[in-house]
């Protein structure tokens, strides 16, 4: 008889370990939001590709982790702070998601890094630019994973003033990341021992941009720099084409331009243009790897923003497997303890403010006589250690660092 209850007990014991284990996983399934611009000017750098990059990891990752299935919902926030909280807020209310990724559009991503802390879920933005996520605004909740307008400006910036190109003027999209990307590009230049001449704000998604560069133009500055991204910036720099602005001297800078901006306005329009990125589909064979695949899911090569969430996916879920939780307090500690070591980064690290710091890349676009491919535009011109291209742990404001 003690031979029967002890055998029926360690039976018991047995069968009991998975649950428990699976115990720590709310709701016993991983439910993953993609929050993106599926419609509008940043379409082509996140939406359907930031969908389709997490997809991915999932499905690398196996569907599950810690014994449960793994979801991915996906939805358009129209780059509305309301349509993207009340989306956020229903999904973390009711759908019962762990995490929103993506979020590109900073007056959305502001927002949403703060309800996520509300909630005590958690948020991995890659398609938000903003500085401020990582600053003043920073949240134990939320990691800031592939760039921000500090890490763009700083490259670039400082590089340009170092040749001679000392005098700037801003052509800025009129909300939360056009402004933090004018205000950190400004500062580099004016520390780097240059002179900002003037700046001019012009609506998201705007089609005429001829008043703004006729304005850059006509204040003779070496340099008009777009602190803009997606269609705002294909949109100027087509017009700056028309007006003949490099061709009269002045340097256009793109302080935020994707891959897919650089393909889709062509290589003999875009020649010569300084490009700071977090990554490019031809620097190794990893990035080749991955980016031929996401390639002929998707039909383009990965933008930095898509790659980085493919990045910031798999960190995610291997810290949930680690300590068999989904509890977000555990699960941004174990990811902030672990290095990042994938194709996308090498040695990064997600520091206290939530900023994952990783190298940096500056590039030139290829002329088309130096072109062999269709996607074969950039040439590396420097690569910047993590250290050096984001802003200072304690130079951001961040209330979660002490000093500050």
């Amino acid at each position: 008889m003690h031979k029967l209850i002890a055998a029926v007990a360690a039976g018991l014991a047995v069968a009991a370990t998975p649950l428990a284990a699976q115990a720590q996983i709310s709701d016993n399934v991983v439910k993953l939001g993609v929050l993106t611009d599926m419609s509008s000017l940043y379409a082509d750098a996140t939406g359907k590709g930031s969908l389709a990059a997490v997809e991915m990891a999932v499905a690398d990752y196996g569907g599950k982790v810690a014994g449960v299935p793994i979801q991915v919902v996906s939805a358009d926030h129209q780059n509305k702070p309301d349509v993207g909280v009340n989306i956020a807020r229903n999904w973390y209310d009711n759908e019962k998601v762990d995490a929103i990724l993506d979020v590109p559009t900073s007056s959305v991503a502001l927002p949403i890094s703060a309800l996520t802390r509300e909630k005590n879920k958690i948020n991995l933005n890659s398609g938000g630019g903003s500085s401020d996520i990582t600053g003043p605004a920073c949240s134990p909740n939320t990691v800031h994973w592939t760039y921000d307008t500090y890490a763009l400006s700083n490259v670039a910036g400082k590089a340009m003033v170092k040749r001679g190109e000392d005098t700037w003027f801003f052509v800025t999209a009129d909300y939360a990341f056009g402004m933090a990307l004018e205000r950190d590009a400004a500062n580099v230049v004016k520390e780097s021992g240059g002179k900002v001449l003037g700046d001019v704000r012009h609506p998201l998604n705007s089609s005429d941009f001829s008043s703004f560069l006729l304005q850059a133009q006509a204040s003779k500055a070496k340099v008009v720099a777009l602190a803009n991204a997606g269609g705002d910036t294909t949109n100027a720099l087509k017009q700056a084409a028309e007006f003949g602005i490099t061709q009269g001297g002045q340097k256009m800078i793109a302080l935020l331009m994707e891959i897919t901006d650089v393909h889709s306005l062509g290589i003999k329009a875009t020649q010569g243009l300084i490009i700071t990125d977090a990554f490019y589909w031809d620097t190794n064979d990893e990035t080749r790897a991955f980016s031929k695949r996401f390639n002929d899911k998707v039909g383009h090569m990965p933008t930095m923003i898509q790659a980085g969430l493919y990045s910031a996916t798999m960190h995610y879920l291997k810290a949930i497997e680690a300590i068999k939780s989904d509890e977000a307090p555990k699960v941004m500690e174990q990811m902030r303890k672990t290095p990042v070591n994938d194709f996308f980064a090498k040695n990064g690290k997600i520091r206290i403010d939530g900023r994952m710091v990783h190298d940096m890349y500056l590039f030139e676009v290829k002329k088309p006589e130096e072109s062999k491919g269709e996607w074969d535009l950039y040439k590396l011109i420097a690569t910047v250690p993590g250290d050096e291209a984001f802003r200072p742990l304690d130079k951001g404001g961040c209330p979660l660092v002490k000093g500050n």
